[in-house]
């Protein structure tokens, strides 16, 4: 995509960024953009942004730890943070209550989405009593890939229907926003 933020390309008018905010926003009681270099590219959202907390651009966890981090700072109620991928503008609109049933009706530590026989660990319920375990898998561990942290715990999975789109089609390359643009012409948003 020519190495610029996916989630500021246009799609429909809109950065996908602004289709993902409006899906999330409802269901969640506020927001934070994880993202590294110059916040001020974020600025129309009016959201906070934070830079991975750990070096290197170590992917989607120091996202994760990120949120677990900001929230214990700013919201020291919160116990769940829940993560999304900013290329990924047909995620659920019950996305966190689908997650958050998941974790109760399976007794687990947390919770990752699942369309069409396939787990989307990005799209998760993280426990923000974990964020030590967190960092200390990222700094001292070097853990990367989300599915062997989670394996440490019980992960509880949300199945979505993949048809007739599937909710987390992301914007990966040029032909995926032409095929993004088709979906919502057709009501997928």
């Amino acid at each position: 995509m020519g190495g610029g933020d996916k989630g500021l390309i246009a799609l429909a008018g809109r950065p996908i960024l602004a289709h993902v905010i409006g899906r999330l926003g409802p269901q969640v009681d506020s927001m934070l953009l994880n993202a590294n270099g110059d916040p001020e590219r974020f600025a129309e959202y009016e959201l906070p942004v934070m830079a991975d907390p750990v070096a290197d651009f170590p992917g989607p966890l120091a996202g994760v730890l990120a949120g677990m981090m900001w929230a214990r700072v700013n919201d020291p109620q919160a116990e769940w943070v829940v993560s999304v991928a900013s290329d990924t503008p047909f995620f659920p609109r019950d996305l966190v209550r689908r997650l958050r049933e998941a974790v109760a009706r399976e007794g687990a530590d947390m919770a990752c989405a699942a369309s069409g026989g396939r787990n989307h660990p990005v799209f998760g319920l993280w426990p923000v009593r974990l964020e030590a375990d967190l960092r200390r898998a990222l700094v001292e561990e070097g853990i990367r890939k989300v599915d062997m942290w989670t394996a440490r715990y019980r992960l509880a999975v949300a199945a979505f229907p993949d048809d007739p789109v599937d909710p987390f089609f992301n914007a990966n390359r040029p032909e995926d926003i032409r095929e993004a643009e088709r979906l919502m012409g057709e009501g997928a948003a």
